[in-house]
């Protein structure tokens, strides 16, 4: 009986001491074995001139270190840089420095980054970056170019958002170039709060919460991104006079307030040519108003356009196809929309310029019962909800109204054609009408003959 319990004993003893290994970040044993071995980086760096180009040799190096003079770190995949102390890897705080070429791994779970920018016209490129944390942070750094990075969470895939930093954050920094890097799994990708003149142009954002984040932005552009799998694909938030354009956000579908593009207190900026694909929201607008959104393709979305407060917007030339719920609007007035193309609408074209005679009206009847209890949302499509929408009629005078819908997304070229041209398209009609019916009678007349 003793040894039995002694046996008991020692296997729970042996439980609970593989448990408490197993718990022990992996990662975090490595980084700190491999920085036990790797070449310390910093007398590396205190040893350079102003002005020198350090090409590092293949091997680990160990952070972190900070940068106080204008020099250029070059490597290739070779070369790592590891840290994992409660500090940034790398921390720059002169102008003019250069990073090309080489991995850093940022093995900790502080609010620290990869690598902490404080000076200006620093260049970035090149760099693959896993982070237990933040990827690369500016703060207070104008003139600086982050170019071809990737960019990926290191930490537990169980993570939650509120536990990652973000790929690339700002605060305060002007006239920065973000272009053609890849971000993945961070919080979120491209994180922008309080800069001017910016440019955001072709990055790749996979598996974050908004994959480019705007808060209180001026005078700046975000061009040819593609997002796919986040929660938002861009967040536009207290924004004016800025251009998103050839963005392409796809299956950003994960939760209930997921969208392509959300537009909230944004003033006096265009959003154009951007595709939103197989979104929950495609494009929400809300407390936005003095912009433009034209010719957007808003595509299979469970909703395509969804307006809140959204006030003297124009929308125009944009292609709405195969959405659950093509648009929807609650106290939206005064926008002006015209020449949109909305797939489930019967336009009458009377004098074939491609545009309807008809109107296009936004019903806000769903919208406004789904506000008022979100349950509603099961009988979307039921017929009990389309007949209660065909009947609602108030404040239809207020109604969000395209006035000239496109009757075919091919439209806009024909509207653009001449009178001439639409006389020879219908003569080449009747010229194949006219065959098409003389082959016909031939050969009625041919089988007739041989029945004989």
């Amino acid at each position: 009986m003793l040894l039995n319990k002694r046996i008991v004993l020692g296997t729970l003893l042996i439980m609970g001491i593989l448990a408490i290994l197993l718990s022990y970040p992996l990662d975090s044993a490595n980084a700190a074995s491999g920085t036990k071995d790797a070449t310390p980086l910093q007398p590396i760096i205190d040893g350079s001139k102003s002005g020198e180009v350090l090409v590092l040799e293949p091997g680990m190096y160990a952070g972190p270190v900070s940068i106080d003079k204008s020099i250029s770190i070059r490597g290739d995949s070779s070369v790592t840089v590891l840290n994992s102390e409660a500090e940034s890897t790398i921390t720059i705080r002169s102008d003019g420095v250069t990073l090309q070429g080489f991995t850093v791994q940022h093995f900790t779970n502080e609010p620290t980054a990869a690598i902490q920018v404080e000076g200006d016209r620093v260049e970035i490129r090149d760099l693959d970056i896993q982070s237990q944390s933040f990827g690369i942070v500016l703060r207070g750094s104008v003139d600086g170019l982050i170019h071809s990075n990737t960019i990926s969470w290191a930490g537990p895939e169980s993570a939650s958002s509120g536990q990652k930093g973000n790929g690339i954050d700002l605060y305060n920094s002007h006239r920065n170039h973000i272009e053609n890097n890849k971000i993945k799994g961070m919080r979120d990708g491209i994180y922008l709060e309080n800069s001017r003149n910016l440019t955001v142009r072709g990055n790749t954002l996979l598996h974050t919460r908004y994959g480019i984040h705007c808060m209180y932005i001026d005078g700046s552009s975000v061009v040819d991104n593609v997002g796919e799998n986040n929660s938002t694909g861009a967040m536009i938030m207290g924004v004016k006079n800025t251009v998103v354009s050839g963005n392409s956000f796809r299956k950003q579908s994960e939760n209930v307030h997921s969208q392509g593009i959300l537009l909230y207190d944004v003033h006096r900026s265009t959003i154009q040519n951007n595709v939103v694909e197989g979104n929950r929201v495609g494009m929400n607008i809300a407390e936005s108003s003095g912009n433009e959104i034209r010719r957007n393709a808003v595509l299979r979305n469970f909703i395509g356009i969804q307006l809140v407060l959204a006030e003297d917007n124009q929308f125009i030339r944009n292609q709405f196809v195969s959405n659950v719920i093509e648009a929807s609007a609650m106290d939206s007035r005064n926008n002006e929309m015209k020449e949109n193309y909305w797939d489930s609408f019967q336009g009458l074209d009377l004098n074939d310029d491609g545009i309807s005679e008809l109107s296009y009206e936004i019903n806000p009847f769903y919208e406004q019962v789904v506000n008022r209890n979100s349950a509603y949302q099961l009988f979307f499509q039921s017929p009990g909800m389309l007949f209660m929408s065909s009947l609602f009629t108030e404040g239809k005078e207020e109604w969000a109204t395209d006035r000239s819908p496109l009757i075919s997304m091919k439209a806009e070229s024909l509207a653009a054609e001449t009178g001439a041209q639409a006389v020879k398209e219908t003569t080449e009609v009747w010229i194949i009408g006219c065959i098409l019916l003389g082959m016909a009678t031939f050969i009625m007349i041919y089988t007739g003959v041989l029945r004989k």
